[in-house]
């Protein structure tokens, strides 16, 4: 609908543009000498001056389209890889995709779930090699998240990132006293390379309940040496448990929802599932009103990547169609919401050997997937893009 707008200024620059040039600051000067000599002065300069002070018009140009984040995430477990020939030839190819975006993961460690030292190892890229990559990344034209994570080097006993807590006060104190310390190092470097969006943490669904240590120490911290937007990248059954949205940019999830029960589903159920789960979404959002990307979302190549999509490890059958159709309904779908502000894609390796007819894994590369992405990435107009 049309806006009434009123413009309040302060001649002779912002409303100059507005007005018809004998209206205009070198031709009221002009009046002005003129109607001193015709005794008139004051009438016209205090008509000038209302009309420089207040301009009321009907606004008929359309708002501003909102920007999708089309992206896919880039990972390594490798020091050096990020600044090799490969991962130059590799993140190439992800740009051919129609991708805008890469999220670009780094990775500390501690021991075990109650445990308190975070560090890196021989795994996590080093400073150097992240520069590179990010910088190649803007070379390309893409824009860049920086997203650290936190792993377990003891996942014996199935636990992971979204397990780690402790008992007492002093002891959680301790970890987020570590945590601080490792956030703001990437923090710092996001900053120093112009990265656009920064992940200010990744599905820590125990951590993440210890609201005031992130708005009260982490938010305001990372605020400091940080100037660009900021997300936080809650699981898939976390995010409505989270209480800090409101110091962030953007909602992050990653959204390992399952879809289905059971194995080698056909497209219409995998859509539904999807349809499912973002109405759901959708209700939850009004209430916070924040834009939402999905962090991560991803699928295996194989018959139960619908039903149970947070799962690395499997014996399964190989199934590429599976992950292929739910890259499709998942593009389909939420391209159709409004609140979804971007997707990033796990993941892309930065090698152009990866993935291929045999994989079972999450890689798109050299699947019917990257066909599917880039048919969306590259020829779909988004609909939120033309409203």
């Amino acid at each position: 609908m049309p806006k009434l707008i009123i413009f309040y200024a302060r001649p002779p620059f912002t409303l100059a543009f507005l007005l018809p040039p004998i209206f205009r600051w070198s031709y009221l000067k002009k009046w002005v000498f003129f109607m001193r000599r015709t005794g008139l002065a004051k009438t016209i300069i205090i008509s000038v001056l209302f009309l420089l002070s207040a301009v009321i018009f009907i606004e008929t140009t359309p708002a501003a389209e909102p920007f999708f984040q089309k992206g896919i995430c880039y990972v390594t477990w490798e020091k050096e890889r990020y600044a090799s020939a490969h991962s130059d030839k590799s993140l190439e190819m992800l740009a051919q995709t129609g991708a805008e975006w890469v999220q670009i993961v780094t990775t500390y460690y501690q021991d075990n779930y109650d445990t308190k030292r975070i560090f890196p190892t021989e795994k996590t890229p080093s400073d150097k090699s992240l520069i590179h990559v990010i910088r190649r990344a803007h070379q390309l034209g893409i824009k860049v998240m920086l997203k650290p994570h936190i792993d377990l080097l003891n996942e014996s006993d199935g636990l992971y990132r979204g397990d780690i807590g402790f008992q007492t006060e002093t002891d959680w104190q301790a970890w987020f006293l570590e945590y601080q310390n490792f956030i703001l190092h990437y923090a710092r470097l996001a900053q120093e390379s112009g990265v656009e969006l920064f992940s200010i943490g990744t599905e820590l669904c125990f951590a993440s309940q210890k609201t005031s240590f992130w708005q009260e120490d982490i938010i305001p911290q990372i605020r400091k040496v940080y100037k660009g937007k900021l997300t936080y990248a809650a699981n898939w059954d976390e995010y409505k448990n989270v209480c800090f949205w409101d110091a962030l940019d953007y909602v992050g999830i990653d959204a390992y929802f399952p879809l289905t029960k059971k194995s080698n589903p056909d497209y219409a159920e995998i859509k539904a599932g999807w349809i499912k789960w973002a109405d759901e979404i959708e209700e939850w959002q009004k209430r916070i009103n924040k834009p939402i990307i999905f962090s991560e979302i991803g699928y295996r190549s194989c018959a139960f990547a619908a039903a149970t999509p947070w799962e690395y490890s499997s014996s399964e059958g190989l199934n590429l169609e599976i992950q292929a159709d739910c890259y499709k309904a998942a593009l389909e779908v939420l391209s159709q919401r409004l609140w979804c502000k971007g997707l990033y894609w796990w993941y892309w390796k930065p090698s152009v050997y990866a993935g291929g007819p045999a994989n079972r894994d999450f890689i798109p590369q050299n699947k019917p997937a990257e066909t599917v992405l880039t048919y969306y990435y590259r020829g779909l107009s988004f609909a939120k893009l033309s409203q």
